[in-house]
């Protein structure tokens, strides 16, 4: 086969504009929603259930897959959001990021605290990848929800540059990131790749005061 150029002009009998329809037709092939996905979003309430080791590995190990063009803009995508958003901030879970795994569903999206902005809001990050690390690795404490009551302490990273599509406008966009953030944006990434940081940790332990407080709201993730 000879090789093509994508140029304006016809090559081998086809058009550089056929190729490039090809191109973004092959691109975004399998990223529509299945069908267990939106049961999934529609029949959970508010606050969804956090899947946890060791009863939801299957999904929690699993690489997860970005979304197409077509469900950026779905009431699926926006319904998810805000139950991810809901089910973080809930006083039962208490978290400062949350992936799409974590709620049965493997896409590349996340919610993070931002903590290195005013008012530290929640961001959410949708098809997210993690492009460089940077800087020295340091250890420090880490929890999560979807492995209670442990914590660990796990080296990171300094800082990040992440890229992720823009829910406004569609289009992508990269940014650096530092600072406790940065290790949030790796915590939260690592789930989208069926990492765990139990998988990094030098060292995994119970933590009493979070397994007494989930037993006061009597949660045991089912």
């Amino acid at each position: 086969m000879q090789k093509t150029e994508i140029n304006g002009k016809k090559v081998g009998g086809v058009s550089a504009a056929c190729i490039a329809l090809l191109l973004i037709l092959v691109s975004s092939f399998g990223r529509s929603w299945t069908a267990p996905e939106r049961t999934l979003i529609r029949k959970a309430d508010s606050l969804m259930r956090v899947t946890t080791l060791p009863g939801d590995s299957a999904v929690l190990r699993t690489p997860s897959r970005d979304i197409g063009m077509k469900e950026l803009r779905s009431k699926e995508l926006r319904s998810l959001l805000d139950k991810m958003l809901y089910t973080v901030k809930d006083p039962s879970q208490d978290g400062v990021g949350i992936a799409a795994p974590q709620v049965g569903i493997n896409r590349r999206i996340v919610w993070v605290q931002r903590m290195d902005k005013p008012g530290e809001p929640f961001e959410p990050y949708v098809n997210i990848h993690l492009d460089s690390l940077l800087g020295k690795v340091t250890v420090g404490p880490e929890g999560c929800l979807s492995v209670p009551p442990m914590r660990g302490l796990v080296p990171r990273y300094e800082g990040v540059i992440v890229s992720y599509t823009d829910l406004a406008t569609g289009k992508r966009c990269q940014e650096k990131v530092e600072g406790y953030t940065a290790i949030i944006f790796q915590h939260e990434c690592d789930h989208l790749d069926g990492t765990l940081y139990i998988d990094r940790a030098d060292s995994v332990f119970v933590d009493r005061a979070w397994e007494q407080e989930r037993k006061k709201y009597n949660y045991d993730g089912r």
